[in-house]
């Protein structure tokens, strides 16, 4: 047996101390969470996309009775940007959550089908998406979707050769 170490640096900023454009990008995911249509988990996500030519697009998480035919806020905005922008690759992702009570303090990340199409998007596009994951109490900064799926499966590895 050999062990394999996989290391991956992620940026914790206080909210003074991002730079405004990020700032207003997280502002505009946590505003579009009251788009949000979850009324079984009553956890709302939004997200904001900051296109390569300045547009931002936002989405939300979309719960519907049955489970699986929901759609998660990460997913909602990249799809829509893709249909509606699609010479335009996605520069920054920013994702905001909150409860009926509040924004969560903990930072929140894209479930593993989200980070699946964040990497299909980065491929498609031949550039990384930096990711802004907010929390009440910081903001994560990963600078691309290897870093929170390091093991990944994409085109290459369907061996159609």
């Amino acid at each position: 047996m050999k062990p394999i170490t996989i290391t991956h640096v992620l940026n914790q900023y206080q909210w003074d101390e991002l730079a405004k454009e990020d700032q207003k990008l997280i502002e505009l995911a946590k505003e579009s969470t009251a788009n949000s249509y979850a009324p079984y988990s009553q956890f709302s996500v939004g997200a904001a996309l900051l296109l390569n030519d300045g547009t931002i697009v936002t989405g939300t998480n979309q719960e519907n009775a049955a489970y699986p035919s929901g759609l998660c806020a990460e997913r909602t905005a990249i799809f829509y940007a893709n249909s509606q922008y699609p010479n335009q690759p996605v520069k920054t992702l920013a994702i905001a959550a909150r409860t009926t009570k509040d924004f969560i303090a903990e930072h929140i990340a894209p479930c593993g089908a989200c980070r699946q199409v964040i990497l299909e998007t980065e491929r498609r596009y031949k550039q990384p998406i930096r990711i802004l994951l907010y929390g009440k109490d910081s903001v994560l900064e990963v600078q691309g979707i290897t870093d929170l799926l390091p093991l990944c499966f994409d085109g290459s590895s369907l061996d159609l050769g």
